[in-house]
């Protein structure tokens, strides 16, 4: 991408007077970006990853709990039992500098391959870089990318390193393994509140926040981390809840969890409660009073619920009568088995709930009518009748099984379709 405002002109230019990585910086990158093992094989032989030295260990156990040192090259290993024979990793490292006003994060491609018995190949390139002015304005200087929405490192080693769109992919937001531990700030950084501690916020995130955004450089200062670090990672409109975190920093409260507290100033307003009194927001057990407004919210939502649950269910049973009452009190026996027309919804759920299938929710079967089939008062057979052919449709026992008693069942509703044919000629 050509650069077109002054900042990236600028930034095109001065990307070139970086310096090259030294051979200090090459090596710590190459010793702390990767784990270095010791192939342990079933014979008792260990080969260092590093150099490729063989030796035997009389302390087996030892090393694997405990790890080893190399007695060729003194690098600190991992055990690791395998028969692989090559490895090959990938990773980023990271150097954090300044350049005439600018911060600058560089971005670091390393790669690594390890043979049994040969010294570790290492090869390391720059892949991007974050330009930040002292008014949190942004460039990106990378090399070209693979368009892949999965895989964010398919970079093209020996593409230029040039002014990129830093699109929404957020491509370039990279979490290195290793950042190297001499590093340089700009001044506006320690102005606005920046000590060399992230917070476990990625360095670009916060250097861009605290020089953007004057309520996130105020809770940097106030010491407030992880509301600093939710506001940063969640993007959310912190100007709702600004007032109550002032009320926080006046009276020294610490929240602990930003994304808990935020949840519990919500549910206060929920409910009524004044935001901007200590005693709502500054909890003594942020998670307890949490807890306790969630639990009071559920058993609303419950009430709502059931309420919403009986409204339904009276408006299910007015519409039931009217489809169905017509066959209400429709009875016929063989002096054994009784079968009966269900004559409400609530008797319909019991019914499916008794008997273990669906016929619950068959009340709102238009043309369906629903019997129960008895012996003495104990559920049998639940019935369906089709409206339109007057034909048994289904008849089911307990957990949708047939019992003995089905055929029975089935012959005594054929015989007696004539009584629900004059319900219907005479609606």
């Amino acid at each position: 991408m050509k650069p077109r405002t002054p900042i990236q002109q600028e930034v095109a230019r001065l990307s070139e007077r970086l310096p090259k990585l030294t051979a200090t910086q090459r090596a710590y990158a190459f010793r702390h970006c990767f784990k270095h093992y010791a192939i342990k094989r079933a014979d008792g032989t260990n080969i260092c990853t590093e150099c490729g030295h063989s030796w035997r260990s009389e302390h087996d156990l030892a090393d694997t709990v405990c790890g080893c040192t190399c007695p060729h090259c003194g690098m600190k290993l991992e055990a690791l039992r395998t028969r692989k024979s090559v490895f090959s990793e990938n990773e980023y490292f990271c150097i954090i500098t300044t350049c005439k006003q600018y911060q600058v994060i560089r971005f670091f491609f390393v790669k690594s391959r390890y043979k049994a018995g040969q010294a570790a190949e290492y090869s390391i390139y720059e892949v991007v870089q974050r330009w930040i002015s002292p008014k949190g304005t942004t460039v990106t200087v990378a090399r070209l990318r693979g368009m892949s929405i999965l895989y964010y490192d398919l970079w093209a080693e020996y593409s230029d390193m040039e002014v990129r769109k830093n699109n929404k992919l957020r491509a370039y937001d990279i979490n290195p393994v290793c950042t190297y531990p001499r590093q340089r700030f700009i001044p506006e950084l320690k102005r606005n509140g920046f000590n060399g501690e992230y917070h476990n916020i990625l360095p670009y995130d916060l250097f861009t926040a605290i020089l953007s955004d004057s309520r996130a450089e105020t809770l940097l200062k106030a010491g407030q981390y992880p509301m600093l670090r939710h506001y940063i990672r969640s993007s959310f409109d912190i100007e709702r809840y600004w007032a109550s975190i002032k009320i926080c920093i006046r009276n020294g409260y610490t929240i602990s969890d930003g994304s808990m507290w935020r949840d519990t100033i919500d549910l206060l307003r929920h409910f009524g409660k004044d935001t901007n009194s200590p005693k709502y927001v500054c909890p003594a057990d942020l998670k307890a009073e949490h807890d306790k407004l969630v639990a009071k919210r559920n058993r609303q939502r419950e009430r709502e619920r059931t309420e919403q649950q009986r409204q339904k269910a009276i408006e299910d049973e007015k519409n039931y009568l009217k489809a169905k009452g017509i066959f209400f009190g429709l009875v016929f026996s063989d002096n054994l088995i009784r079968i009966k027309v269900i004559e409400s919804v609530e008797e319909m759920i019991e019914e499916g709930r008794m008997m273990h299938h669906c016929v619950g929710g068959y009340h709102n079967r238009e043309n369906s009518l629903i019997l129960s089939a008895t012996i003495d008062g104990r559920r049998i057979e639940t019935i369906e009748v089709s409206l339109k052919t007057l034909e048994v449709v289904q008849c089911r026992g307990l957990c949708n099984e047939n019992t003995e008693y089905h055929d029975r069942i089935v012959n005594l509703v054929n015989s007696n379709v004539n009584l629900i044919r004059q319900r219907m000629e005479a609606a």
